[in-house]
């Protein structure tokens, strides 16, 4: 039997845990029941479990003959602060919150993968099954980095994916390098003096100085990072002041960044921190900047990308395979776990629907058996099992 075989044929007992994740969504680094039924699910199928790593984390390891050679297979678990609108009888039952991203997709993929290769054992080596909180921003993989995910749980390749609406179901898309964009938050407090509206020569205008730092800004990427690379930066809050006759005292900006390259992430934080510092000092004002990295650009190693293009080939053929998808804007904290271990990012085809992100978004559950045969196959092509005798 197939893996896809396999996930077809189990299909209903897939859907009734995908389904139950998404009635109980938590949020990032609070996935207490989440990671308490993929524990029990995993010990259940005869899986080493390791629980509480980086927190909520969960870390299953299946090995299979003698070989040395390991792959690390990663999902995300947690959902979003936000209301659900969708109607289905699984909507949340949690106020606040839904799982809007389709990490209750990811998770349950990762798990029929791990139940699959636990019952087949078609592998020479070890399988890390490993179940991320927190990815939504609020650093679930550098967590689970900082309790020695890699050092207790060695990998020579990393794998992950992310279901992409829009791109359809038996699809998959990748790129090699430069995949999804590094994020960064900022925010820059501008210190003046505050003084009566009708008397301005007395103070220093905090949100007059804001608006040419706002103007200043967005010649950083247009006139310092050269046109080759793809950079973003907006400033999208501003605060200042609660009165019609009063200038304040201070005033607030804030914004993101986004790029494919540290080395130019580090360049536009710099040259943010050297527009604001003369910007303000040029009203004799004062500016301080809280610049925080978010995620790192998801970088896919060649050799990586083409076995993981390879084996969803193998899976759906070449036709149903992009090699060459555009890279996105939008942002992963997989990308902390490849930049310590080689590995590579898929995308694999979620239909027509919402958005993720959107209050109306669901997970597509006949995206489930893809995925997960895709976690089974790249294992059982990577660590080919020896032949008998």
């Amino acid at each position: 039997m197939t893996a896809f075989d396999f996930m077809n044929r189990n299909s209903a007992e897939f859907d009734a845990i995908r389904h139950d994740l998404h009635a109980h969504p938590e949020i990032g680094l609070e996935e207490h029941r989440t990671s308490a039924i993929v524990a029990e699910k995993l010990a259940e199928w005869g899986i080493e479990v390791h629980r509480n790593v980086g927190r909520t984390g969960v870390v299953g390891v299946l090995r299979s003959g003698s070989g040395n050679r390991s792959v690390g297979l990663r999902a995300d678990m947690d959902a979003l602060p936000m209301q659900e609108e969708n109607t289905v009888e699984y909507r949340s039952t949690t106020p606040g919150m839904m799982h809007a991203c389709g990490h209750d997709g990811h998770t349950t993929m990762l798990l029929a993968a791990a139940k699959y290769l636990s019952e087949t054992k078609n592998f020479d080596g070890t399988v890390n099954f490993i179940f991320q909180p927190g990815e939504e921003g609020v650093g679930g993989a550098k967590a689970m980095l900082e309790d020695g995910l890699l050092e207790r749980f060695p990998s020579d390749a990393l794998f992950g994916m992310h279901n992409k609406p829009g791109l359809p179901v038996g699809k998959f898309a990748i790129r090699s390098g430069p995949a999804m964009a590094g994020g960064a938050f900022f925010d820059i407090t501008i210190k003046g003096k505050g003084a009566h509206g009708a008397r301005p020569e007395d103070g220093v205008d905090p949100v007059m100085v804001a608006g040419h730092m706002i103007t200043a800004l967005q010649s950083i990427v247009s006139r310092n990072i050269p046109p080759s690379e793809v950079a973003v930066l907006s400033v999208t809050k501003m605060a200042g002041g609660d009165a019609y006759n009063i200038i304040p005292d201070t005033a607030t900006l804030g914004g993101t960044v986004r790029c494919f390259s540290s080395a130019i992430m580090t360049q536009i934080q710099e040259l943010i921190e050297r527009t604001i510092t003369n910007v303000a000092a040029a009203f004799g004002a004062r500016a301080s900047l809280d610049f925080r990295l978010i995620f790192a650009p998801t970088i896919n190693d060649p050799e990586h990308a083409d076995a993981f293009a390879g084996a969803a080939e193998a899976l759906v053929g070449e036709a149903s395979v992009d090699r060459n998808t555009e890279a996105a804007m939008g942002s992963e904290d997989f990308s902390f776990m490849l930049e310590k271990t080689p590995g590579a990012y898929i995308l694999v085809g979620g239909g027509e629907g919402a958005a993720p992100h959107h209050p109306r978004y669901n997970f597509n559950d006949a995206t489930t058996p893809y995925g997960a045969a895709l976690y089974a196959t790249i294992v059982e092509k990577t660590l080919p099992a020896r032949a008998a005798g």
